[in-house]
């Protein structure tokens, strides 16, 4: 069982930009609103924030919820050049610190991944647009050159950032994104992503450090897209059912890459023998577990029935697997039920 941290290996630095917080009331709920100031005019966004949020961790809220975007920097086109010139006017730098100090809390236990932001399109997907109500798709169809030009900017300022965690202490790089399949299908997913990781990756191999990117939706119909990327980890896959590709699947059309698997929350739900049960049942589709971690999930709130009866499993699973060692495993939990876990860790 190992722990990951992920951290950014820069600050940002705004210049010819004012950044002026205000907390409001929008339609009965309290948000903070966020005015960037430009030569060119201003934009402003709203963040919603449930309570305990900035007190407990990622910047959750108590029930374990992130902060909402609840007005986007980008409302219509007349906003595309005032955030240009905010991308256009955002220096990076290096800041090692936070890494440094990772690597030093974990030690031998786990691994510090440097953490980056969404690949250009995704900024526009996920923060600035929104694809609510299909604003994004409304907004690429109706504007393309806004659309595109502001990508390919945020693309090129983000070259320096590149190189900033190619030579960072961290081992490997978190690339951001939300990959999903309904979200960005492959006509967008190679116009628009396969380049920019090829971009991404170019630095970070030549000082020798692994790529992973955030591909926790459904990916079946880019699975052979994702094949062709340079990445070398897809990061918190989650398989069927929250997903929809096995991991069995996985690991055999991604053939050179490592799959850190997402262990699905909705298993969870239904309580530590159903965890117990899946996790079984998935040690029948991971080979020799050889390319394969798996992830607890813990970003949420997952109780300590449910991690105990996944480490239960996991405890047992030595490397490399193969088939007869598997049907005992499982054979066991059938015959005693529940084991205690004793000291053992979870197999990765």
């Amino acid at each position: 069982m190992g722990l990951n941290m992920v951290r950014p290996p820069y600050v940002e630095r705004l210049h010819g930009v004012e950044v002026v917080e205000k907390r409001l009331v929008v339609e009965g709920r309290p948000v903070i609103r966020r005015t960037f100031s430009t030569p060119l005019g201003s934009v402003y966004e709203d963040e919603f924030r449930e309570p305990g949020t900035g007190q407990w961790k990622l910047m959750r809220s108590w029930r374990g919820q992130q902060a909402w975007i609840t007005q986007r920097l980008i409302k219509g086109p007349e906003d595309y050049r005032v955030v240009k010139y905010i991308v256009e006017h955002t220096e990076y730098l290096a800041d090692y610190l936070p890494i440094e100090q990772a690597l030093d809390w974990l030690g031998e236990d786990g691994v510090v991944l440097n953490g980056l932001p969404h690949s250009p399109m995704q900024m526009l997907m996920i923060h600035w647009v929104g694809s609510e109500e299909g604003r994004f798709f409304y907004h690429l169809a109706d504007y393309p050159e806004l659309v595109e030009d502001l990508a390919q900017a945020i693309s090129t300022s983000r070259q320096p950032l590149y190189e900033i965690a190619a030579k960072s202490p961290a081992p490997i790089a978190l690339c951001g994104d939300n990959i999903d399949g309904v979200l960005v299908n492959p006509t967008l997913f190679t116009k628009y992503f396969m380049p920019e990781y090829e971009k991404q990756a170019g630095p970070l191999h030549q000082h020798g450090k692994l790529m992973a990117v955030h591909m926790d939706g459904r990916v079946a119909g880019l699975k052979h897209l994702i094949a062709q990327t340079p990445i070398d980890i897809v990061e918190a896959l989650h398989p069927i059912p929250m997903g929809d590709l096995s991991i069995a699947e996985a690991l055999s059309v991604w053939n050179d890459k490592a799959i850190w698997l997402g262990f699905p929350g909705a298993i969870y739900e239904f309580g530590p023998q159903a965890t117990r049960q899946f996790a079984l049942g998935l040690l029948r589709e991971v080979g020799l577990g050889d390319r394969l971690v798996i992830a607890m999930s813990t970003e949420g709130q997952v109780s300590n029935d449910n991690l105990t009866a996944l480490t239960d499993v996991l405890a047992q699973a030595v490397l490399p697997l193969d088939p007869d060692a598997i049907e005992r495993i499982i054979g066991m939990h059938r015959a005693t039920g529940p084991r205690g876990t004793g000291g053992g860790g979870a197999a990765c």
